[in-house]
């Protein structure tokens, strides 16, 4: 018969039976006993340890559960406070702990780094800009006062007047420095220094004036939360919890990629209904294991990551990755935020899997450092992964799906705020963006082909560009199978019944508002066959000098935003639209003035047989079991006219629309 845990850590001993009258301690304690079936009760208190299931469910219908008691809110940190700091002059302050009091992890020994980590550059010389040290080691270690993640210095003497930071590293996207979310949190700073012969790590942090013996003032210990530290531990729900400040590491494709929470190689997770903040690195891992390579590019410059990357794939395969192994998670109803590289990571670990009405937000806006891993949520291999429903705002980048996101279905999220919304890169389709909300000035980096973007809401600029020097995987229909190998060519990319809206400032030549960046591609199958057969019957060469295809009807062109040259179904204008997305105390809102020519631009709803099949993986737009798509609900799941409003909205009018999206 399945049982039932009780946690209480305010009441409870690990010695005692583990019901509700006498309650386990700690929830490691039941994570020990647990077994399939059996559901763990955690009541409100703060549990200080990273929990690490023993055990796997069996099934959908055996797995083992850890939910809150209803009514409470239990937190699992992976810090520890500390009321031993002594003064050491004016707002700085320091606390001497043995290295025993870490164990064998010791967040200020472990450095931040790994493949694709930029800035900072540990290999540059350190240097002073604007007094401060810049190129010197971070650390995987953190201080927090009531909360608030501080910043680390690169030497004691920037602690006594530390200086405030406006801005932090500039992407390579742009030409300029990124803005601190916080700024004037930026005063608040930590620094280290590890004594390996008297086994003594002493830190360093100027509290601005605070005691901190008499604030909560806490400091990262463990690496996680809640992860397991074996692989394959399947069909495990976690609902309920809080969980924050864990010293996780940074988390490319080519390394392991530990989360605060996560799954760790396994199958069919449940994640819902927690609030997860204050990652070092990654909130939510569904991502892969050291097994199939960790680091090698940095660690032995060897070969390039993208050559590690590909064994990693082919490695995965070997050991049997696939449907019935891996992946299938649900993440569902989380707070995920004020983490400094992703809200969601993984590679191949995420395939099958459903993320869905999550709210993302104050990922890596510290600027802390820098690397092409960042996101709100950021998944490599995201073979059939659905991701709806999501608020995603405030963030370097909402979504970067990275190689093989064949069969991805991104649908009825609302993105604004951010550096970028949504980047598709290496990837060669089919893949699906319909009926979203893009409101950041920044919309896509389209490094693909393959895609359908339907009924979406553009507010901002997209770019396109080819990847003809990186050939990435692709699959069979539904399944980790690997098919083949190919590079972007850019194009083979249908959009239909869209709103663009011009006025947004490019930041590259290839980045424009609206279609016309598609200008000098076939329009359709049938014109491109004719150059292709016209060439005579050469090999690669004749494709490599053709664009693909494009597919492009229907679309609104507003404030100017230029359409694709030989799209003939359309709107567009000059005239000035206003759109602005408003964030009020009862929700979030998006006003938008729409011509009255918009609603009678010729449409028609996209389905599986109008989108066709992609060139390279000849593959259809279909959801992950191989059913059709018919996109005829809009947004908000209202149904769709049999010649659809363009946008995700079905009832916009002409005129000033004021609309809750949130």
């Amino acid at each position: 018969m399945p049982r039932i845990f009780h946690v209480n850590a305010a009441s409870g001993k690990d010695h005692f039976d583990g019901t509700e009258q006498n309650p386990f301690k700690t929830i490691s304690r039941a994570a020990k006993l647990a077994m399939p079936g059996d559901t763990v009760i955690v009541h409100d208190s703060t549990y200080r340890e990273w929990v690490s299931p023993e055990n796997a469910g069996i099934n959908e219908q055996s797995r083992i559960t850890y939910i809150a008691a209803e009514g409470e809110h239990p937190v699992i940190k992976g810090s520890e406070r500390i009321t031993t700091w002594e003064n050491v002059e004016g707002n700085v302050w320091k606390v001497s702990l043995p290295n025993s009091f870490f164990g064998d992890f010791n967040p200020y020994i472990e450095k931040l780094e790994g493949d694709w980590f930029i800035y900072p550059d540990a290999t540059k010389e350190p240097h002073e800009e604007d007094g401060v040290l810049m190129d010197f080691d971070l650390h995987l270690g953190d201080v927090y006062m009531n909360g608030k993640s501080f910043y680390e210095a690169g030497r004691y003497k920037d602690l006594i007047e530390p200086k405030k930071r406006e801005t932090g590293v500039a992407p390579p996207w742009t030409n300029k420095p990124e803005p601190l979310l916080h700024p004037e949190d930026s005063i608040y700073q930590w620094y280290s220094e590890v004594d390996y012969d008297n086994e003594v790590t002493t830190i360093y942090a100027n509290f601005q004036g605070h005691n901190p013996n008499e604030e909560l003032t806490e400091i990262n210990v463990r690496r996680s939360c809640f992860f397991p530290k074996r692989t394959g531990r399947n069909y495990i729900t976690v609902s309920g919890f809080e969980m924050c400040q864990a010293a996780c590491p940074w988390t490319p494709p080519t390394a392991d990629q530990p989360g605060l929470l996560g799954a760790n190689w396994s199958k069919g997770w449940i994640i819902e209904n927690n609030d997860i903040h204050d990652a070092k690195c990654s909130a939510i891992s569904i991502g892969k294991e050291e097994s199939t390579g960790h680091n090698m590019c940095t660690r032995t410059q060897r070969k390039p990551g993208y050559q590690y990357q590909m064994e990693a794939v082919f490695r995965a395969a070997r050991k049997g990755w696939s449907r019935e192994t891996i992946g299938s998670h649900i993440i569902r109803n989380n707070v995920l935020h004020d983490c400094g590289q992703n809200g969601i990571v993984g590679h191949m670990g995420c395939i099958f899997s459903t993320i869905e009405n999550n709210h993302i937000y104050n990922i890596a806006v510290k600027h802390e450092y820098f690397g092409y891993e960042i996101a709100g949520i950021k998944l490599h291999a995201a073979i059939d992964v659905t991701i709806r429903n999501n608020n995603i705002h405030n963030s370097a980048l909402g979504t970067w799906l990275d190689w093989q996101a064949q069969g991805a279905h991104v649908t009825r999220n609302l993105y604004y705020a951010n550096d970028r919304d949504l980047m598709i890169e290496v990837t060669h389709g089919p893949y699906l963006v319909d009926n979203n909300i893009f409101g950041s000035e920044y919309n896509f980096d389209n490094v693909a082909q393959g895609g359908a973007y339907v009924n979406n809401l553009c507010a901002g600029i997209m770019r396109r560009i080819d990847c003809r020097d990186r050939s990435t995987p692709y699959h069979f229909p539904h399944s980790a199978e690997l098919a083949g190998c190919t590079i972007v060519y850019g194009g083979d990319d249908r959009l239909y019944n869209n709103i663009f809206i011009g006025g947004s400032k490019a930041v590259a030549d290839d980045a424009s508002t609206g279609t016309a960046g598609y200008n000098g591609h076939p329009h359709g199958w049938d014109e491109y066959q004719h150059i292709i057969r016209s060439k005579g019957n050469s090999d690669h060469e004749k494709f490599q000098e053709t664009n693909q295809a494009v597919y492009i009807s229907g679309n609104a062109y507003l404030n100017g935003a230029p359409a694709y040259e030989k799209e003939t179904e359309n709107f567009v204008t000059a005239a000035p639209c206003g759109f602005k997305v408003c964030e009020e105390a009862d929700g979030t809102y998006i006003e938008i003035d729409i011509p009255e020519e918009v609603l009678s631009i010729k449409t028609a709803i996209a389905s599986t047989d109008t989108l066709g099949s992609t060139r390279i993986t000849e593959g259809l737009f279909e959801d992950k079991d191989g059913n059709p798509y018919i996109l005829d609900k809009d947004y908000f799941g209202n149904a769709r006219s049999e010649s659809p409003v363009p946008g995700p909205i079905e009832c916009l009018k002409a005129g000033l629309n004021r609309i809750k999206v949130r």
